[in-house]
């Protein structure tokens, strides 16, 4: 199978391509590689993948930019479609709105458009379990309504859901949103409380804290989320009629992918404290506006129609992510 992934450069499009590679598949790798967190990482995770070997070809392109997206695929041929790339970060959405338009909106249509034209067999796409809003019902389902989101990254995942489920209504292409929750792990994201706050812990550096630490999170580890992308991507919704995962009764499914474990912050920091070897000094912060205080995935869905199981619990993600974060910073 061919499979054309858009940020490839990122956290889970790069371990994607590594694990779609091993097992033989071709990838065709597109991200724009942009400065939202230091391109360093984003072409020390390309180098990694290229180093892995297999069919792997790469593009640096903004494919919110149809005529250069367009461009770069003439003569390329592919299967299916796996269109993770999108401007991330709940809080930065507050900064700059026009990003997130750009690249979530206007770059989601834009792989709708090339997954019509081409007739791919599936495209699974990214959205967030930051559509939930501030439901209070837990955990979150994907049978829940999700029409308040409480920050405009939530607002663009959300629309990318239902401008998928047009095209599966009009033009019959099988989709599959997968709702992430907080994935961590080797290679993450800098943006990220747990590189920020190992990070900070290791130099001695007050960590900021929000909401008096009355936080949770489902921090689900890296290996778990491509299990769980990959079975996915190996099941294409049928044109059947029949309800899917999410509601819509066109080839269209929505999962949660997470790991069913609603984890308190100050747990994790406990953790990370025991794993560097040194107190946290807390920086007490306010809620910030457009968060939440908690997320928890329920994945009786996933588990269901794609067999997904997570298997890894923070007392042994933890300490794998810390031991990469020291190799990689060289601490």
């Amino acid at each position: 199978m061919r499979v054309l992934i858009t940020g490839a450069a990122g956290f889970i499009g790069a371990a994607l391509s590594e694990y779609l590679l091993a097992r033989g598949d071709a990838v065709i790798g597109i991200d724009n590689c942009n400065d939202y967190y230091d391109p360093a990482l984003k072409h020390a995770r390309l180098a990694r993948v290229r180093e892995g070997g297999g069919d792997f070809t790469f593009h640096q392109l903004d494919f919110a930019d149809m005529a250069a997206l367009t461009a770069a695929l003439e003569g390329e041929q592919f299967d299916a479609i796996v269109h993770l790339g999108a401007q991330a970060g709940v809080r930065y959405s507050l900064e700059n709105p026009a990003a997130y338009i750009q690249s979530n909106l206007v770059g989601h249509a834009n792989m709708l458009e090339i997954a019509r034209h081409r007739e791919v067999a599936h495209m699974v796409y990214a959205s967030s379990s930051s559509v939930y809003g501030g439901n209070d019902k837990l955990p979150f389902s994907v049978d829940d309504r999700a029409d308040h989101p409480v920050s405009l990254y939530a607002a663009t995942k959300r629309a990318d859901e239902m401008l998928s489920e047009s095209y599966a209504h009009l033009y019959r292409i099988p989709l599959t949103g997968l709702r992430f929750f907080t994935v961590y792990g080797p290679w993450g994201r800098p943006d990220m409380a747990m590189w920020i706050f190992t990070g900070k812990i290791l130099r001695a550096e007050p960590i900021p804290v929000f909401n008096k630490g009355e936080m949770w999170r489902d921090f689900t580890f890296i290996d778990d989320i491509i299990a769980g992308v990959v079975a996915a991507l190996d099941s294409p919704p049928a044109d059947d009629g029949a309800v899917k995962a999410g509601g819509s009764a066109k080839p269209h499914a929505l999962y949660n992918i997470g790991n069913h474990r609603s984890e308190k912050l100050m747990r994790v920091i406990e953790l990370l404290e025991e794993v560097c070897g040194q107190k946290a000094q807390i920086d007490w912060q306010p809620m910030q506006k457009g968060d939440v205080t908690r997320t928890y995935a329920d994945i009786e869905a996933i588990q269901r129609d794609l067999g997904y199981q997570p298997t890894t619990s923070i007392d042994e993600g933890v300490p794998r992510f810390v031991a990469w974060f020291r190799d990689y910073h060289k601490l």
